[in-house]
């Protein structure tokens, strides 16, 4: 079977590249509405672009499903409409979610580079019910960066013969070259999820494996006339109340806070390309809690991925190699301005935060800590980066943040170069000055140099990286936990395919190597991890690793050796199930001696009917020192639970728990949180939620803490 739908592939292939990449867009002639009924006469006229190729996990036979894609625009927006046929319409996965939540059912989406510069792509997906995702695709950071949320409209509707989609996406919502009124022609790809035994995953062009790069291989559509005016502008105010309460030392309730804040953002589209963010007394609480992770014997600081608005909108423009722009370091902003942009060649980005906490995380060879300031700061960064060739670029960084005695600037730059389709090479130096407030800081110079070279092509993938940083190197908006050390690492992988009708469907083994040298040479750390992942029916997939490595600390050296399977399976439609299993030596931190661990993390997703999700989860850690007697016990417990009455309007719960028993003494916390949702688009939303926390040790049963009641309005004004 494969075999014919290879040569169906070529065959097509051979009658439809050409005409693909010569396809010119059509104005509509009409208005169009998003019902998912394609009854306007605009989508007569419109253009096809067939899903016509699987390639994953077959390579570039035909797609096993029909999907046919029509594309138009008008002045205000581009439409796109999808009728994607399914032989057995009942077996289509498609449920109620959350933005960008709703991935693993079938959708179909389209990949947009206005540029046509192979480089920054902007990706829009819908599932049959009309559940949006939509993310920032890049090919010279290799990144796809679903925080980005634009505004923009959606509808599915699942019939006899399949579903169908229709997209509006406003102008305004992208960045646009300037054309004074000329044709303008995009990179474009359409795509297809097809989730049965197996997740078939359909494209509208040949990918040809052997090149590391997706953008640059989009289909070039023409046609397009349309621009952004200039004076697109989008105002979103909210208004937010808080009501929150914490126990006394008599066990009494007392207002802690007590506020209803207004505040406000906005974004000016100053040119096509160009667009101007500014907020206000943002509200930048998060409507939810951050999962749970174990910082039980951990000697960095924890991360958190950004979920703020403001922050990520155009995050992608201030991406480097080496982390020096991490906004969760910016805690409680006063105010912010933000400046993004495309021209020609040229992107950049300016970005200024007013914050009314500091934090830091101090880093050394060893360990890292957070410490926090009771003082406003001004964070700012600039980035700029420039096209080299058809596929490299240059750029610098420069970041500051000062407050009272305090100051650490960031000079950064930074180059990208692809030597062949399938292999590229990237640089980063930076030099930093840093002036601390406190006794213990770090102040001084500091610098940094990273240097990695990757290879990818359609059965092998190989890279090295090289990093240095010194002891003096400070980068406050951004994170780093590990400063005083040379490291360098390497790994390969050979992918072996499979197909349907064999016991696998994708094998890949792999095996790298790793190496950190203080740099006085007094701390070294080596290791290596040698793995294998199967990949099989009902989208099961087992990893088996082995690590092998050496660690120095605190005068000692220490041989560990770790085992670890990870798994997971689609159990049925509605059910998928994992199961993740550490184990071997380690460090115990907290009494400088050799311990042996164990972890343990099965986790669950279902689904009942199309309004009810839950994901359930538990981690369990031990720690055995050598000196005898249990170190620790950690267990942390989380579910989520959400119905969803339709596609904008949802319940959501979410219950954590974490209990530790550490050297006899047990200590435990517990979260709840209740949230209402009604959301129209990214920024229009009213949200209503209660949460509370509890705190028990010893004998002492678990005891409420605090209690916070929330409202929040906002909603998005486009002009």
């Amino acid at each position: 079977m494969n075999v014919v739908r290879l040569v169906a592939a070529f065959v097509l292939g051979v009658c439809l590249c050409d005409s693909l990449h010569a396809a010119e867009a059509r104005k509509s002639v009409s208005p169009i509405r998003i019902d998912g009924v394609l009854d306007e006469s605009s989508w007569q006229g419109a253009t096809p672009i067939p899903i016509a190729y699987e390639w994953f996990p077959g390579d570039n036979i035909a797609a096993a499903v029909k999907t046919d894609v029509l594309i138009t625009w008008d002045d205000d927006r581009l439409y796109v409409a999808f009728r994607a046929s399914d032989p057995n319409s009942k077996a289509i996965r498609a449920r109620y979610a959350e933005r960008d939540a709703a991935l693993l059912d079938d959708n179909v989406g389209i990949l947009l580079d206005p540029y046509n510069d192979d480089r920054r792509a902007y990706q829009f997906r819908v599932n049959p019910l009309g559940v949006q995702a939509d993310a920032i695709n890049s090919d010279v950071e290799g990144s796809e960066d679903f925080g980005w949320d634009a505004i923009w409209d959606s509808a599915g509707r699942i019939t006899a013969e399949g579903f169908i989609v229709e997209m509006a996406i406003p102008l305004q919502q992208l960045r646009i070259p300037t054309s004074n009124g000329a044709p303008q022609t995009w990179g474009i790809q359409a795509m297809r999820d097809w989730p049965r035994d197996v997740r078939h995953r359909f494209r509208s062009t040949i990918t040809d494996q052997n090149r590391n790069c997706l953008i640059c291989q989009f289909a070039d559509v023409t046609g397009f006339r349309a621009s952004s005016s200039g004076r697109n502008l989008e105002v979103t105010p909210t208004l937010t109340g808080t009501l929150r309460q914490e126990r006394d030392v008599l066990g009494e309730f007392k207002t802690a806070a007590n506020d209803i804040e207004p505040g406000v953002s906005a974004r000016w589209g100053i040119t096509s390309g160009t667009s101007l963010q500014a907020t206000l007394n943002p509200d930048f609480s998060q409507v939810e809690a951050d999962a749970a992770q174990l910082d039980v014997n951990t000697r960095f600081a924890l991360s958190f991925p950004e979920k703020r608005p403001f922050f990520l909108e155009g995050s992608d423009f201030f991406e480097t190699q080496m982390p020096l722009v991490y906004t969760r370091t910016i805690r409680d902003p006063l105010a912010g301005l933000k400046l993004t942009g495309k021209s020609g060649g040229h992107a950049y980005g300016l970005l200024f935060a007013r914050d009314r906490v500091t934090n830091f995380i101090l880093p050394s060879d060893e360990s890292s800590r957070r410490v926090s300031v009771d003082e406003d700061s001004t964070s700012a960064v600039f980035r700029y980066r420039g096209e080299v060739g058809s596929m490299g670029t240059a750029g610098g960084l420069v970041s500051s943040r000062t407050g009272p005695g305090y100051s650490n600037t960031v000079l950064s730059g930074d180059t990208f170069l692809r030597v062949s389709e399938q292999d590229s090479i990237r640089v980063q130096a930076a030099v930093t000055r840093t002036d601390y407030p406190f006794d213990d800081g770090d102040s001084g110079d500091g610098h940094a140099l990273r240097a990695s070279y990757s290879h990818a092509d359609r059965d092998w993938s190989w890279s090295s990286d090289y990093e240095e940083y010194s002891s003096g190197f400070r980068a406050d908006v951004g994170l780093f936990n590990q400063v005083g050390v040379r490291a360098g690492e390497a790994q390969a992988e050979r992918r072996i395919r499979g197909d349907e009708n064999r016991w696998f469907r994708n094998l890949y083994l792999g095996v790298g190597v790793d190496s950190t040298l203080a740099l006085d040479g007094d701390w070294t750390e080596w290791g290596a991890d040698i793995y294998a992942t199967y990949q099989g029916p009902r989208q099961s997939n087992v990893s088996i690793l082995l690590a092998p490595n050496q660690e120095y600390f605190e005068g000692r050296t220490y041989h560990n050796f770790r085992q670890s399977i990870d798994t997971s399976i689609q159990a049925s439609r509605d059910v998928s199930l994992g199961l993740f299993v550490n184990w071997g030596e380690t460090i115990d931190f907290s009494n400088a001696q050799q311990g042996t661990f164990v972890t343990i993390n099965p986790s669950a997703n279902f689904n009942i009917g199309r309004r009810l999700r839950g994901e359930v989860s538990w981690v369990r850690q031990t720690l055995d020192g050598e000196r005898g007697g249990r170190v620790f016990t950690v267990d942390i417990p989380q579910a989520r639970f959400l119905y969803h009455f339709n596609r904008r309007t949802f319940v959501r719960a979410i219950l954590q728990h974490r209990g530790l028993e550490f050297e006899g003494e047990d200590s435990r916390t517990a979260l709840s949180q209740l949230l209402f949702s009604y959301r129209i688009d990214a920024q229009t939303v009213f949200l209503a939620g209660y949460s509370d926390n509890y705190e028990g040790i010893g004998a002492v049963d678990l005891t409420q803490s605090d209690r916070t009641v929330f409202v929040k309005l906002s909603y998005a004004w486009l002009f």
